[in-house]
């Protein structure tokens, strides 16, 4: 009996621990739910360690029999609600609840059967094996494919094959003729010791996906622009770089850059919250008139870019005028009701192995025409002649 208690002492400190790291982990990710709600089911399942170590001194074991067993899928069902806010793959509160009250009252009734016989570890372990498999499945469900997407999965699974698993454990190891005989049967030892071991793998890999979720949020908030909400240029060129490589058969794409008419004469005589306003209101139209496969960005001060894959230059040219002709249309809070913003647009196509900053700079050129033609127009770039391969010394002046 003293290895089971112990076993059972250990995982109730695992879960306690997990408990812990699930609280902290809340105050640190966008999904503070989720992490509270997993909180609060390794803290309930917790709970049957202590039920199952109080069991065999009691006068009372069918309550702590049947409180180990509501906690343990009581602590299953947090999870699923838990797990099912953090892959937006939610379940109703009714059905949760369903589900622990048909599974405490199967409890109930094959309570008093035969012990370690097939019939009544069949009804035992069902239960745990439906919702474990339940919440594994949201893990298919949402379409995250990450490591640790995959890992959880095939943990949670391993999980609900356990249960299956132990149902003809106790009837070959045996699991006592009664509940206060369980503590101290061999059962009771090598169920403790695997269940102590998924404990820790499942909360592992539970950990492992909100750690990640937390990374990469910071990663995406590092390369937001927090006034316009789009790129920043250090995002906008690290999701450009890869769609140049367009297949041999696709245009790569057409680069626009924008930029503001006079923007420092609208800060100068109407405030800078004036033109924070016009900052966020040309991002939406940017984002309002681009296609959906276009990425965003904002480089710099009123500088913007767009870039439109598998578009010629034709095509980018109509978008350009389409989004000069948006910002002219907009009624600005701060500015007079007659007054209207303007933009330029410089607009190059992508040329087969131009890289990022070669495209730039000739749809710059294309926008600093527009400016020096009178501003509040479209410019477009012409194809360049050749592409010189910059990882090849070029030498000026050798034949």
């Amino acid at each position: 009996m003293g290895g089971a208690i112990s076993l059972l002492a250990v995982n109730f400190i695992i879960a306690q621990i997990f408990t812990a790291a699930f609280l902290t982990i809340a105050t640190k990710s966008r999904q503070r739910r989720a992490a509270l709600w997993c909180a609060a089911g390794f803290a309930v399942a917790s709970l049957a360690a202590v039920c199952e170590a109080i069991v065999p001194f009691s006068s009372s074991p069918k309550f702590f029999a049947v409180g180990a067993f509501a906690s343990v899928l009581g602590g299953f069902c947090l999870l699923r609600f838990g797990l099912g806010l953090f892959y937006q793959v939610p379940v109703r509160w009714p059905l949760l609840g369903a589900c622990l009250v048909a599974g405490v009252a199967l409890d109930l009734a094959i309570y008093d059967l035969p012990r370690s016989t097939l019939r009544h570890a069949f009804f035992y372990q069902l239960p745990f094996f439906a919702v474990l498999a339940w919440t594994a499945s949201v893990v298919l469900r949402s379409g995250r494919r990450s490591f640790f997407d995959w890992l959880l999965f095939s943990l949670l699974a391993l999980s609900a094959s356990y249960y299956l698993i132990k149902i003809y454990a106790a009837v070959m190891a045996g699991s006592g003729a009664t509940a206060q005989d369980y503590v101290s049967s061999p059962f009771a030892l090598i169920s403790q010791a695997l269940g102590a071991m998924l404990i820790v793998g499942a909360g592992l890999a539970m950990l492992g996906v909100m750690v990640k979720d937390i990374i990469d949020d910071a990663q995406a908030r590092s390369e937001i622009d927090l006034l316009s909400g789009l790129y920043n240029r250090r995002g906008f060129m690290e999701r450009v770089t890869p769609l140049l490589h367009a297949r041999p058969s696709e245009t790569p794409g057409t680069l626009i850059l924008a930029d503001l008419d006079r923007f420092k004469l609208v800060n100068d005589t109407y405030g800078h919250h004036t033109g924070d306003e016009v900052i966020r209101r040309f991002a939406r139209v940017l984002m309002d008139v681009m296609p959906n496969r276009a990425v965003a960005g904002r480089l710099g001060g009123e500088e913007f870019a767009v870039f439109l894959p598998c578009t010629d230059l034709s095509e980018a040219r109509v978008v350009a005028h389409g989004m000069r002709a948006a910002i002219m249309s907009q009624q600005i809070a701060g500015l007079p009701e007659a007054a209207r913003i303007t933009s330029s647009f410089g607009v190059a196509a992508v040329g087969r192995g131009e890289t990022l900053d070669l495209v730039m700079q000739r749809a710059d050129k294309a926008l600093y025409a527009a400016k020096e033609n009178g501003r509040n127009r479209v410019e477009c770039a012409d194809m360049p002649m050749t592409i010189v391969n910059p990882a090849v010394p070029h030498w000026i002046g050798r034949h």
